[in-house]
């Protein structure tokens, strides 16, 4: 080694700050708690968790207990165990009324599910009576269900003198039996709780629509992009995160259509339109002497469990998709 080398100086290294010790949260004891606003928080709350507690999560428990129990609602409930479940599984019935549902899901989603949105960018098109188009749109929701059944009970008429036997009368088609026929019988449903439900759903997206910033139609526009471009690739990727949200609110609701088959049919003919709410209706109410409550409250826990499962996977399966 040279001698330059051996006389330059070595600088000393630059010391380095400690890292800053991680600072401890204040513990929270009872009297932080009420200094912070605990107390008046609690009862502010207090009111909803009462009336949650006791018109939500009370029949729940309450439901779950019973679905193990043989009661009349009268004498003192026997426990049972897993029998509840066993004589509903067990029930052909059952899987008929499965297929049912499935099949009213199938067609509202294929009939009931583009209807409102189609019906959403038609009305944020128009220029002039924007308000008169979105109260006609309501207006449905506002009929009270049994009302709209009736009348609509009143236009299945399978006779000659039906509403829409007429109609189709006048160009030389019907009489069909709508409600009496096992393959119409299920559409007919479909048809009448979709036009009694659009309406709230026209107006989720017409408010919807109004988030879309003006700039992108004004792009395609100078695109020379058609109405039909504009809302396919405009439109639809803005509501994406709206349409998941309505399609699994669709799925369940229909999961659970009671109204219509129990008004129109009674679940008939030869249980075409038996769903799953109205199993559980008749195994509660169907027997005069004593419903069985049990099974009713089962195959009620069945199916909140499954709606569960399968909100659960679907919100996964769509959490990118509808984020992106």
């Amino acid at each position: 080694m040279s001698v330059l080398a051996r006389t330059v100086p070595t600088v000393p290294p630059v010391p380095t700050a400690a890292p800053a010790p991680p600072r401890r949260r204040p513990s929270r004891t009872p009297a932080t708690w009420l200094r912070s606003g605990g107390l008046s928080n609690l009862v502010f709350m207090l009111p909803v968790l009462v009336i949650f507690g006791t018109f939500s999560w009370f029949p729940i428990v309450r439901a779950v207990v019973m679905s193990v129990q043989e009661t009349n609602l009268v004498t003192a409930p026997v426990f049972v165990g897993l029998d509840n479940f066993r004589a509903v599984l067990a029930d052909p019935l059952l899987w008929t009324a499965v297929k049912n549902t499935a099949y009213f899901a199938l067609l509202a989603l294929v009939i009931g599910y583009p209807v409102p949105l189609l019906l959403a960018v038609l009305m944020s098109e128009v220029r002039r009576f924007k308000g008169l188009y979105s109260a006609l749109a309501y207006l449905p929701v506002v009929v009270p269900p049994v009302v709209a059944v009736l009348l609509w009970k009143f236009f299945y008429d399978g006779s000659k003198t039906g509403v829409f036997n007429t109609l189709l009368g006048t160009i030389g088609l019907g009489p069909f039996p709508w409600l009496q026929n096992a393959s119409s019988a299920m559409p007919s449903l479909v048809l009448e709780a979709t036009w009694a439900g659009a309406g709230g759903t026209v107006i989720i997206y017409l408010a919807a629509l109004t988030s879309v910033p003006a700039e992108l139609y004004d792009a395609a526009e100078v695109d020379g992009a058609s109405v039909w471009r504009k809302v396919w690739h405009v439109t639809m990727p803005q509501l994406r995160g709206v349409l998941f949200i309505t399609l699994i609110l669709q799925i369940i609701g229909t999961a659970q259509v009671f109204l219509e088959p129990f008004l129109f049919t009674g679940g008939g003919p030869a249980n075409a339109t038996m769903t799953v709410l109205l199993l559980i209706y008749n195994y509660a109410f169907a027997n005069s002497l004593g419903g069985n409550y049990g099974a009713a409250t089962a195959l009620s826990v069945l199916l909140a469990g499954f709606l569960a499962v399968f909100s659960v996977v679907y919100f996964r399966l769509t959490r990118s998709w509808s984020a992106s």
